[in-house]
């Protein structure tokens, strides 16, 4: 477990919590006027590896070579110049902060960051996070790396010690027929991998919820056909499949983010644990009725969960965001599927 300090004053300014991978959908600004829940989860904490925050400076400023360096390799409207690895957290996993009032800015529902750092040190006054809560953005409190000092490390972990337990974190959608904007994000940022994979040919993909999500957007951007390449599932608790796949859906782990790697030479395409524990392990529930109280889980004999209402669509920008992070968009074929996307009112799914 790790507690945060004021890095002036060494006050406590946060609960003990422990590090896990940073959610892929993090930056994703989701819907419009919807409130969104808080980002982590109770006693953890992660931390964002790239630059953030001021200054900023445009595409035609850094130039090609220079944001290649920086790990970015298609064009973007902007790269943060600011310090590398914020820290996130849950605002109730906060101590000892007070908002700065006249940082207070956002746009219609709540605080969004557009002034800087808006929570100051209780004790010091010295500016050490942002508050973000306004609509259609995850809740948030960032710690600005350089504002505060880690009092202890945890320990990475390793896949033995990785849970993934058959059933974690939100259903694909919930049961008024809604897409999870969680799985919109990871499979956005899975797509741009797989794509990425497929170095451009047909991709077979098996049936049931894999295309489901991924199906349609495949279709729109990769010839149909044969030979096609094979996609599968690989990961702790799965067989190795026979004969073995082109191309492997694998975990993160939920505490590094590390990617799980198969003992093969398949590429991979990494997904949140949540979601590639949900296609893993779907489970068919209970086969026979339980007495007593209901296990967690069961719900009681109300009608069914709605079908979807829609078809799903990967989030776009999550798409774009992890896709323009890979050398492989350099590729003509692929940087051509990007410049597209990024045109104003495109259907990209």
């Amino acid at each position: 477990m790790t507690v945060f300090a004021c890095a002036g004053c060494d006050a406590v300014l946060s609960a003990p919590v422990s590090r896990v991978a940073l959610p892929v959908h993090t930056h994703q600004k989701w819907g419009n006027g919807v409130l969104l829940p808080v980002l982590m989860d109770p006693g953890t904490y992660a931390v964002d590896p790239e630059p953030s925050g001021p200054p900023w400076r445009r595409w035609s400023e850094v130039g090609a070579d220079e944001a290649a360096a920086r790990g970015v390799f298609a064009p973007v409207y902007g790269l943060s110049y600011g310090a590398p690895g914020a820290i996130v957290m849950a605002p109730g996993d906060t101590r000892g902060t007070v908002l700065i009032p006249e940082r207070c800015g956002g746009f219609c529902c709540g605080l969004d960051g557009r002034d800087g750092p808006n929570l100051a040190c209780e004790q010091c006054g010295r500016a050490v996070a942002t508050r973000i809560d306004d609509c259609s953005l995850w809740q948030t409190v960032w710690f600005a790396p350089d504002a505060v000092r880690g009092l202890h490390t945890d320990e990475p972990a390793g896949w033995t010690t990785a849970a993934l337990p058959e059933r974690q974190g939100p259903p694909p959608a919930d049961q008024s027929g809604r897409w999870s904007p969680q799985w919109e994000a990871a499979v956005g940022a899975g797509l741009a991998y797989l794509l990425a994979a497929s170095s451009g040919t047909p991709v077979a993909v098996p049936d049931g919820l894999v295309t489901v999500l991924f199906g349609n957007a495949l279709d729109a951007h990769l010839p149909t056909g044969t030979p096609a390449k094979g996609l599968a599932l690989a990961g702790p608790g799965l067989p190795a499949p026979d004969p073995a796949p082109d191309i492997f859906l694998v975990p993160r782990h939920p505490r590094t983010g590390a990617p799980w790697r198969p003992s093969s030479t398949a590429r991979t395409v990494p997904l949140p644990a949540y979601a590639w524990a949900h296609l893993a392990f779907p489970g068919d529930g209970l086969p026979v009725p339980v007495t007593g109280g209901l296990p967690d889980g069961v719900l009681r004999d109300d009608p069914l969960p709605m079908r979807p209402l829609s078809r799903f669509q990967p989030d776009r920008m999550v798409f774009l965001d992890t896709l323009a992070r890979l050398p492989a968009v350099r590729q003509p074929w692929l940087r051509s599927i990007y410049d597209r996307l990024r045109a104003p009112g495109t259907h990209p799914f």
